[in-house]
């Protein structure tokens, strides 16, 4: 490690030495600044070397400082472009296809980075026909940093909009652009610089954690480059030697149980989702599982390129067709859609043999989800019975690694701190599954980074600061008293009503009850879009569901009033998703019509009702309140 730096640092000196004048990785060609702000222009050169920078038929010059580093600021311009900018010391660097429009920081976990090509199935004719120059996109690979704010990220690109880009550009990102660019007008530059499980604590630096000592010292253990490098080492052990052990003992493997020809009739008999198989009483049954289908393709799917999906799977996955590889997928989350050259299908009989992994957990295929073969407008059911039979069993997988991307301040100080010459239009955050547990720091650790980020932007109150609500979640419940994730939209609708120039985008009814990481994007940037419109330009627009704001007693009846501006409230047949609490503190399913603007809300055995809440569940069910905007309410709860 320490032969490495040295090396970093000699090959730097050298650079400069010669005269080499360097940029940024995302001082680039394709490149998107944003307009009508002040702009600086940066890189690293030679001590006391003379950097001549030309832009637009003026040439700018400055000097690099005894460190080596050099700015140019450059006036504020309008929307517009192509340009080229060029840089000339010992060397000269030109930057091709310059634009400038509105940049948005897009952050947080696996949310943000969810691709586009997981949500074809709901998009995919408006994703497959859409190409636009003037949006561009690049994604600040992973890194992570304990000892200080780095001043570059790791190497990236940045890439216009086309149908083939798209299905590698994280989805929400790319239809809040998409949005964006269709109200502005202008060019529009998105920063994806997110990472998938990824807690708030990591995208904080030093200085804005002062409060939690807890979460420094966490820090301070990963500052030994030598401790990390070794746990990850030997956290990795116990999963090589586990599979090692798996495939070795594996009677699938051994046997080939994914060749078309080999005879499974003294298998047993399973339906997809009757994951028995997958337990030993309350245990789960850990190892290879293997499973068997036989299905008829008509003549004319044979000959032609075919999508296979085989819903979500836990854990792991390897699924052949007529004994030929089909795809793959290491771990539950993914969708698995995978792709059937034409040909791999043939007319009449064809064997789909599936081999499952599961580490730990329950293993099964989950429900809800699609399972299919597709092509040319026929599909062909995967669900039903399958044939089984165990291959291996295995303990529970043990170790798994240390995730030092999730440690405090490491994000911030790699993906975050580098970013800061780049001006802003907005930032978007989506994150929060990750802290559920802790809901009850949460608030005070977003302000901590939102503080933080506005600080290193040198912005304060005036960037703004756009937050995702954790959307609907795992089995659906009318009401849960104790639900972490209903905590956490809490919070979420506090930091919006409280710190200025911030706005929430609930998503309370764009999630999924089996999928952590639901599809609907569009609709999601949709409601971004909205409330980017009315605060940051200024149009006269609803941007939101009804905001509660106050409620009266009227007997053993609560009257429950709406921010104005909210509270055009969407008649329907049936209000769901509100609960009372009487004097024993215990939320219940309550009644509730809109009279107006206004909701009342009753429980025919509570007489002196003490709270009211709505939407206070994991995966609140049949909440319906809304604005005639079709904005949804968000979740809340009186105290």
């Amino acid at each position: 490690m320490k032969k490495t730096v040295v090396f970093i640092v000699l090959l730097f000196t050298a650079l400069c030495a010669s005269g080499e004048v360097r940029l940024p990785r995302l001082v680039s060609d394709g490149m998107i600044l944003q307009r009508e702000a002040p702009l600086r222009l940066w890189g690293w050169a030679a001590p006391g070397e003379e950097i001549h920078l030309g832009f637009r038929q003026t040439t700018y010059t400055t000097t690099a400082d005894p460190g080596g580093n050099w700015s140019v600021a450059l006036p504020p311009q309008k929307a517009g472009g192509p340009y080229q900018i060029r840089i000339q010391a010992g060397n000269t660097l030109t930057i091709n296809d310059v634009l400038f429009g509105d940049v948005w920081l897009c952050s947080g976990q696996s949310n943000m980075e969810t691709p586009v090509s997981r949500v074809m199935t709901l998009f995919g004719d408006a994703i497959r026909n859409y190409s636009n120059p003037h949006i561009r996109y690049v994604k600040i690979p992973l890194t992570y940093n304990f000892h200080g704010e780095q001043t570059d990220v790791a190497p990236c690109s940045w890439v216009d909009i086309t149908p083939e880009t798209a299905q590698t550009l994280a989805a929400l990102p790319y239809f809040f652009a998409r949005e964006m660019y269709e109200k502005t007008g202008v060019p529009v530059g998105i920063l994806n610089s997110s990472v998938g499980g990824s807690p708030v604590e990591a995208w904080i630096g030093e200085a804005a954690l002062q409060a939690y000592p807890v979460l420094l010292n966490d820090m301070r253990i990963c500052r030994s480059d030598e401790f990390i490098a070794d746990m990850q080492r030997l956290s990795a052990l116990p999963g090589i030697r586990w599979n090692e052990v798996l495939n070795a003992e594996d009677q699938g493997l051994q046997e080939d149980w994914s060749s078309p020809g080999y005879d499974d009739t003294a298998w047993e008999t399973t339906d997809l989702f009757d994951n028995s198989w997958g337990r030993k009483g309350f245990r789960p049954r850990n190892g290879a599982h293997w499973f068997r289908k036989e299905i008829d393709v008509p003549e004319e799917m044979a000959h032609q390129e075919a999508m296979l999906y085989m819903g979500r799977i836990i854990d792991a996955d390897r699924v052949y067709v007529n004994g030929r590889l089909a795809g793959t997928t290491g771990y539950q989350y993914p969708p698995r859609n995978y792709p059937l050259p034409a040909g791999m299908l043939k007319a009449g009989k064809n064997q789909i043999s599936v081999r499952l992994t599961s580490q730990g957990g329950i293993p099964g295929f989950v429900e809800g989800k699609q399972y299919a073969i597709v092509a040319g407008g026929q599909t062909i059911s995967l669900e039903g019975e399958w044939k089984y039979k165990l291959g291996a069993e295995m303990p529970l997988m043990t170790g798994g690694g240390v995730s030092f991307q999730n440690k405090p301040t490491g994000l911030y100080n790699a993906m975050i701190s580098p970013l800061k010459n780049f001006p802003l239009k907005g930032i978007i955050w989506y994150q929060g599954e990750s802290n559920t547990n802790n809901y009850d720091e949460y608030y005070g650790l977003m302000v901590a980074l939102i503080n933080d980020w506005r600080s290193l932007w040198e912005k304060g109150d005036e960037l703004p600061f756009f937050i995702v609500q954790l959307p609907n979640y795992m089995e659906p419940a009318y009401v849960q008293q104790n639900s972490h994730w209903a905590a956490l939209r809490d919070v979420q609708l506090k930091l919006s009503q409280t710190i200025p120039n911030t706005a929430l985008a609930v998503a309370i009814d764009l999630g999924e009850a089996n999928d952590i990481h639901p599809l609907n994007k569009k609709d999601l940037a949709k409601r971004l879009s909205l409330q980017a419109r009315r605060i940051v330009y200024g149009e006269k627009i609803v941007s939101e569901g009804p905001v509660f704001e106050s409620y009266e007693t009227n007997g053993s009846k609560l009257i429950l009033s709406f921010r104005e501006g909210t509270n055009d409230l969407k008649p329907v047949n049936e209000l769901k998703g509100f609960a009372l609490a009487g004097t024993d503190d215990i939320f219940h399913p309550a009644k509730a019509v809109i009279e107006g603007k206004k909701v009342v809300v009753w429980h025919d055995t509570i007489t002196q009702p003490q709270a009211v809440c709505y939407a206070w569940a994991n995966n609140p069910e049949g909440a319906n309140l809304s604005n005639r905007s079709d904005l949804p309410a968000s979740p809340f709860r009186t105290k």
